[in-house]
């Protein structure tokens, strides 16, 4: 396991890019021009960046960048 050391405007600052970063990933999700196996690979990054966004941010805002369950076809 590894530790990170920041100050409250360093975490703030990791909060924000985080956050563009999940806002970006539902945009290009939604354009039906990028290829279905490309969004699968989004959608584990999205998960990735998600899990980083929890530890820096509240839980209210982790609640607005929550991953939605998929529903099967």
């Amino acid at each position: 396991m590894l530790g990170l050391l920041v100050n409250e405007t360093e975490q703030k600052e990791l909060e924000y890019i985080l956050k563009r970063e999940l806002e970006e990933l539902l945009l290009d999700l939604e354009d039906p021009r990028i290829d279905n196996l490309v969004k699968e690979s989004m959608k584990e990054r999205y998960k990735g960046i998600f899990q980083l966004l929890r530890r820096v941010a509240s839980s209210d805002e982790c609640l607005k960048y929550m991953p939605r369950k998929q529903q099967s076809k």
